[in-house]
């Protein structure tokens, strides 16, 4: 079942998804609502919603991020993208030998949820805008130091995810040893739709990954094809690890990192030794497919003027040991 949030007549609906038509949600409850009540109860919602035959054409609607996401942990599962990242990033050939070690990952920004066919904005002083071609599990069911067996019943569904990065702010962040920040914080596009877990079980292969071919153009052009299922872990991996020592908890997103063969400019840039394809510019439509999940698009747009900031106070050494000195 194909859940959603979308706009109709200026009042904003939950709905479900059926053919080229959606059927709006008894209640209007959040997508949110629904996977915390459970998989069970979101589909009998669904399926009440399509018995009561009320509808309107999905082309007469604006689709909306799906839903908000409490938490968004995203990982990075495809060698093949760490690897060429890595070569654009430093220079440096291979794969750092910590990735095999676990399913890693980082906390990125809920607050900047972006929609299907929605504009990005050009975060501040990027000249080197990529995109990066994810699907993400959505967690429906709370857990802590949930097993791998175990993690398929706290998987409500899955989504396309955009993972967008302003490659230079990212580099420059990185060198602290830290992480990034603003070089990814401005933007994390979802959608078009939550897709439920079940209608993904004809693609699962015989180690639990999704066999889903996923591609990225820009304007028209196809610039990256991978499949999904050449992941290093699976969701249910990366679900207990998210959950080692913590919890997941209904609405929480976790990324499954970009796929590789193209799955963002960065890979390419490694491998061809120079900026080409040329970072995204203002006007750029990325387009987003996965089969099965369907096509998340969005548009970017020109930055906007942020507040200056004060240049950093720099410590003065002998200053602060004569401060010590005359404190003993």
């Amino acid at each position: 079942m194909k859940f959603v949030t979308y706009l109709h007549e200026d009042v904003e609906q939950s709905g479900v998804v059926s053919g080229s038509r959606v059927f709006p949600i008894a209640g209007n409850p959040s997508v949110l609502d629904l996977v915390t009540s459970g998989l069970d109860s979101a589909l009998h919602a669904g399926d009440s919603a399509l018995s009561m035959g009320k509808s309107v054409a999905l082309e007469r609607v604006s689709l909306r991020a799906p839903l908000q996401p409490p938490t968004v942990r995203d990982f990075v599962a495809f060698e093949e993208h760490v690897e060429g990242v890595r070569r654009s990033i430093d220079g440096q050939a291979g794969v750092v030998e910590a990735w095999y070690e676990a399913p890693r990952f980082y906390f990125t920004n809920p607050y900047a949820i972006v929609g299907p066919d929605e504009q990005v904005r050009v975060p501040y002083g990027c000249a080197a805008l990529d995109f990066e071609l994810e699907v993400a599990a959505v967690i429906g069911k709370s857990g802590s130091g949930i097993t791998v067996k175990g993690a398929t019943d706290h998987i409500f569904g899955y989504t396309i995810l955009n993972d967008w990065s302003a490659r230079d702010l990212q580099s420059r962040e990185m060198q602290v040893n830290l992480g990034p920040s603003k070089g990814k914080d401005f933007a994390t596009s979802i959608g078009p739709w939550l897709v439920t877990a079940d209608e993904l079980d004809p693609y699962r292969d015989s180690e639990g990954f999704l066999d889903l071919e996923c591609t990225v153009g820009v304007n028209g052009v196809e610039v990256g094809r991978d499949m999904l299922s050449n992941m290093g872990w699976t969701f249910e991996t990366m679900t207990a690890y998210a959950s080692r020592d913590t919890w997941v908890h209904p609405g929480d997103i976790l990324g499954s990192g970009t796929v590789g063969n193209g799955g963002c400019l960065a890979e390419l840039w490694g491998r061809n030794g120079e900026r080409t394809p040329a970072p995204l510019r203002v006007g750029d439509r990325v387009v987003l497919s996965v089969d099965v999940l369907g096509t998340l698009a969005n548009t970017v747009v020109a930055e906007l003027p942020a507040p200056a900031l004060p240049p950093v106070r720099r410590r003065d050494h002998a200053r602060a040991r004569a401060s010590l000195r005359a404190a003993r």
